[in-house]
């Protein structure tokens, strides 16, 4: 009587990762990597320059705290009014031309804010096109300044609310037309069902985008640089770069992380555990509300100022301008500022795909509240400026760089500076920033391969670099090439960390775009702010055709 040998199932991949423990020192080390340059910047009072600090206090601090209150408060206003009103109409309604304006209103996410501001400074102020069409026209009297408050929270929130818009049109289309048919039933006319029905239904959504929208502003650097309108932001790159005080710097990159994560807690804390409606099923064309008239026609003129104001003027004034003459700049420096451009976005594509896959596949293998708090902690840097990132970043590194120079002192070598001042401190602060663009794609495509696959696989004897080859990676390829190219565009668009922290001679767009701004050079600035404009439209489209989906 021969014996029957049951060979015992292998663990799948999630089991195997667990014991050996590699996901979760990778988690920790990815939390790390953010949560240390964090920590530098909130011990930096330790050393405070009482001059600096009292010249600041004297001259610009109270003037920077209340142009950021203002800044913010005015983007949440205007990309509100402009986004949700918009999301109502080409989700909820027909109207002539809605189909066109359902796609394009996404557009003016591709050009960043720095792009339109210099656009809109050339074209608007004194020494523009406009004014002087006016002056010939109606006298030389005729004059107006387009600096200060107003133009700053126009241009941020024109470039800004296709947060808002993309998010309350999702919203608004899961809702389905129900809602709208027992607010009329209850007497509520098409107004009042929708600011008393769908309105606070989406409110999440509506949140959500806001929130996406102000992180941004609390984050730009390049154009309210262009508008000479002094924030936090510039306030950071004037003390490092105009006191050389790397201290000061980063106890003013503490205030506004403190700004930054109040604004998180107050945003979590105002949704808490809402989400909005879904039917499960998206409105049909015979379902919309059907505008006739004047009152289409009216709606179909505000969407197309809205598309012409934020992207067709800004586009073509820069393709007037190249062929005008800015097409000259197209030489040899130029070849290698898009060389450059594109190795760091390359490089940081790749290793920050890489991190978020690993982060992924940890959430997924470890369940609990540990598990979820060093991945929110591991992916919060994308709310958190450039600039402040920049200066943690350099913080930890000089300590490194000091520790390092006290062990070559001690071995007889010649002190070499190891981690400041090269390209590595660039590429930790793209990670760090963008991890959680790559996470979101990543997840929620790794989401979708259910555990019986891997675990199958295990049972055949595949070995856990087999099952990430040969599952994991086909499977989730769409999703991957997805977050590598977010992480691309928004590396080629990143300003303040890449102005901050790069190596000599690793100059880039956005940095040239910088140097010819600031020396009102419009016209110089055209090629190589069309060129991330083109490039920028790709994830757009990506976007798009997603939530036509």
């Amino acid at each position: 009587m021969t014996a029957t040998v049951i060979a015992r199932p292998q663990p799948y991949l999630p089991k195997l990762l667990r014991r050996v423990g590699l996901l979760r020192a990778c988690a920790l080390l990815l939390a790390l990597m953010v949560g240390a340059p964090l920590l530098v910047i909130a011990f930096s009072w330790g050393d405070v320059n009482a001059e600096i600090w009292l010249h600041l206090a004297q001259t610009q601090l109270f003037r920077l705290l209340g142009n950021t209150f203002v800044l913010v408060l005015g983007v949440a206003v205007l990309v509100l009014l402009i986004g949700v009103p918009l999301a109502w109409f080409t989700a909820t309604c027909d109207f002539p031309g809605r189909r066109v304006f359902d796609v394009v209103l996404m557009l003016p996410l591709a050009v960043p804010a720095y792009v339109m501001a210099f656009v809109m400074v050339g074209l608007l102020d004194y020494a523009g096109p406009v004014q002087g069409a006016l002056r010939d026209w109606f006298g030389p009297q005729l004059s107006f300044s387009f600096r200060g408050t107003f133009p700053v929270v126009l241009v941020m929130s024109l470039v800004l609310y296709p947060y808002v818009y993309m998010l309350a049109r999702s919203a608004f289309l899961s809702q389905g037309r129900e809602p709208l048919e027992a607010a009329r039933v209850l007497g509520y006319g098409p107004l009042q069902g929708f600011l008393r029905v769908a309105l606070p239904m989406a409110r999440p959504a509506i949140i959500a985008g806001l929130s996406l929208a102000l992180m941004e502003t609390l984050a730009d650097f390049g154009a309210v640089a262009v508008f000479n309108y002094d924030t936090f932001t510039t306030a950071i790159y004037k003390a490092w770069y105009g006191f050389f005080d790397l201290q000061t710097a980063a106890q003013l990159a503490s205030l506004l992380l403190v700004i930054v994560l109040s604004g998180l807690y107050l945003e979590r804390s105002g949704r808490g555990s809402a989400r909005y409606f879904q039917n499960g099923r998206r409105r049909n064309s015979s379902a919309r509300i059907a505008l006739s008239g004047s009152r289409a026609w009216l709606v179909s003129a505000w969407c197309g100022l809205v598309f012409l104001v934020a992207f067709v003027i800004p586009v073509g004034h820069l393709l007037l301008w190249i062929i005008q003459g800015a097409w000259r700049g197209l030489d040899e420096r130029y070849l290698g500022l898009v060389g450059h451009t594109l190795t760091l976005a390359a490089i940081a594509a790749v290793v920050t795909v890489i991190a978020a896959f690993l982060l992924a596949l940890y959430r997924r293998t470890y369940k609990g509240a540990l598990s979820g708090g060093i991945v929110r902690l591991a992916t919060v840097g994308y709310a958190l400026p450039g600039s402040v990132l920049a200066v943690g970043i350099m913080l930890s590194f000089n300590w490194l760089d000091a520790w390092a120079a006290q062990l070559q002192t001690a071995l007889g070598l010649s002190v070499q500076p190891i981690f400041v001042g090269g390209v590595l401190a660039l590429l930790l602060a793209y990670t760090t920033r963008f991890l959680a663009a790559a996470f979101g794609p990543v997840e929620t495509s790794l989401d979708r391969i259910k555990p019986s696959i891997p675990e199958a696989a295990a049972i055949l004897g595949a070995r856990p670099p087999e099952i990430v080859r040969r599952i994991y990676l086909p499977m989730l390829a769409p999703g991957l090439l997805t977050a590598a190219l977010l992480v691309f565009v928004d590396v080629m668009k990143e300003m303040p960390a890449t102005l901050l922290m790069r190596p000599f001679g690793w100059d880039t767009l956005a940095v040239r775009i910088y140097e010819m701004t600031s020396e009102g050079l419009w016209q110089q600035a055209a090629l190589p702010g069309l060129s991330i404009v083109l490039v920028g439209l790709v994830p757009v489209v990506i976007l798009v055709r997603r939530s036509a989906r």
